[in-house]
Protein backbone atom coordinates (compact mmCIF):
# COMPACT_ATOMS: atom_id res chain seq x y z
CA UNK A 1 0.00 0.00 0.00
CA UNK A 2 1.26 3.47 -0.81
CA UNK A 3 1.15 6.36 1.60
CA UNK A 4 -1.49 8.04 -0.56
CA UNK A 5 -3.62 4.88 -0.49
CA UNK A 6 -3.28 4.74 3.28
CA UNK A 7 -4.45 8.32 3.66
CA UNK A 8 -7.43 7.75 1.37
CA UNK A 9 -8.44 4.51 3.11
CA UNK A 10 -7.95 5.93 6.59
CA UNK A 11 -10.00 9.02 5.80
CA UNK A 12 -12.94 6.82 4.85
CA UNK A 13 -13.40 6.51 8.62
CA UNK A 14 -13.30 10.27 9.22
CA UNK A 15 -16.41 11.59 10.96
CA UNK A 16 -18.41 13.22 8.12
CA UNK A 17 -20.12 15.57 10.57
CA UNK A 18 -16.88 17.42 11.38
CA UNK A 19 -16.10 20.67 9.60
CA UNK A 20 -12.56 21.57 8.49
CA UNK A 21 -11.71 23.33 11.78
CA UNK A 22 -12.99 20.42 13.85
CA UNK A 23 -11.05 17.94 11.72
CA UNK A 24 -7.88 19.93 12.43
CA UNK A 25 -8.60 20.11 16.16
CA UNK A 26 -9.46 16.41 16.34
CA UNK A 27 -6.31 15.54 14.40
CA UNK A 28 -3.83 17.42 16.56
CA UNK A 29 -5.54 16.42 19.80
CA UNK A 30 -5.56 12.81 18.61
CA UNK A 31 -1.83 13.00 17.85
CA UNK A 32 -1.17 14.21 21.39
CA UNK A 33 -3.41 11.58 22.97
CA UNK A 34 -2.07 8.64 21.00
CA UNK A 35 1.53 9.79 21.49
CA UNK A 36 0.81 9.81 25.21
CA UNK A 37 -0.44 6.25 25.00
CA UNK A 38 2.75 5.25 23.16
CA UNK A 39 5.02 6.84 25.75
CA UNK A 40 3.04 5.20 28.55
CA UNK A 41 3.89 1.78 27.10
CA UNK A 42 7.58 2.70 27.00
CA UNK A 43 7.41 4.23 30.52
CA UNK A 44 5.98 1.01 31.92
CA UNK A 45 8.85 -0.86 30.29
CA UNK A 46 11.63 1.48 31.39
CA UNK A 47 10.41 2.60 34.80
CA UNK A 48 8.11 -0.15 36.04
CA UNK A 49 9.76 -3.35 34.87
CA UNK A 50 7.11 -4.42 32.37
CA UNK A 51 8.11 -6.32 29.27
CA UNK A 52 8.04 -4.01 26.26
CA UNK A 53 4.70 -4.70 24.61
CA UNK A 54 5.77 -4.17 21.01
CA UNK A 55 2.44 -5.32 19.60
CA UNK A 56 0.53 -2.77 21.67
CA UNK A 57 3.09 -0.09 20.77
CA UNK A 58 2.71 -0.95 17.07
CA UNK A 59 -1.08 -0.54 17.35
CA UNK A 60 -0.61 2.86 18.97
CA UNK A 61 1.76 3.86 16.17
CA UNK A 62 -1.03 2.96 13.75
CA UNK A 63 -3.37 5.26 15.65
CA UNK A 64 -0.76 8.01 15.47
CA UNK A 65 -0.55 7.46 11.70
CA UNK A 66 -4.33 7.81 11.42
CA UNK A 67 -4.34 11.14 13.25
CA UNK A 68 -1.35 12.31 11.21
CA UNK A 69 -3.31 11.55 8.04
CA UNK A 70 -6.34 13.36 9.45
CA UNK A 71 -4.30 16.45 10.29
CA UNK A 72 -2.68 16.44 6.85
CA UNK A 73 -6.12 16.17 5.27
CA UNK A 74 -7.38 19.06 7.40
CA UNK A 75 -4.67 21.38 6.09
CA UNK A 76 -5.04 20.20 2.50
CA UNK A 77 -1.85 18.16 2.19
CA UNK A 78 -1.14 14.68 0.98
CA UNK A 79 0.66 12.77 3.70
CA UNK A 80 3.22 11.66 1.12
CA UNK A 81 4.11 15.31 0.44
CA UNK A 82 4.57 16.00 4.15
CA UNK A 83 6.87 12.99 4.50
CA UNK A 84 8.88 14.10 1.45
CA UNK A 85 9.19 17.62 2.88
CA UNK A 86 10.59 16.10 6.07
CA UNK A 87 13.14 13.99 4.18
CA UNK A 88 14.21 17.04 2.16
CA UNK A 89 14.71 19.01 5.40
CA UNK A 90 16.73 16.19 6.97
CA UNK A 91 18.93 15.80 3.88
CA UNK A 92 19.67 19.52 3.97
CA UNK A 93 20.31 19.51 7.72
CA UNK A 94 22.39 16.31 7.78
CA UNK A 95 23.78 15.73 4.27
CA UNK A 96 26.22 13.09 5.52
CA UNK A 97 23.86 11.60 8.11
CA UNK A 98 23.25 12.65 11.71
CA UNK A 99 25.98 14.69 13.38
CA UNK A 100 25.64 15.92 16.97
CA UNK A 101 27.53 19.12 16.13
CA UNK A 102 25.02 20.00 13.38
CA UNK A 103 22.17 19.19 15.75
CA UNK A 104 23.47 21.51 18.44
CA UNK A 105 24.39 24.38 16.09
CA UNK A 106 21.66 24.72 13.51
CA UNK A 107 21.50 27.87 11.39
CA UNK A 108 18.86 30.49 12.14
CA UNK A 109 15.57 29.66 10.47
CA UNK A 110 16.24 25.89 10.44
CA UNK A 111 13.03 24.59 11.95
Amino acid sequence: MSIQEYQELAMRTLNPELDKKDILINGVMGLCGESGEAIDIVKKHLAQGHELDTEHLARELGDIAWYLAETATAIGYHLEDILQMNIDKLKKRYPEGFAAEKSMHRPDGDV
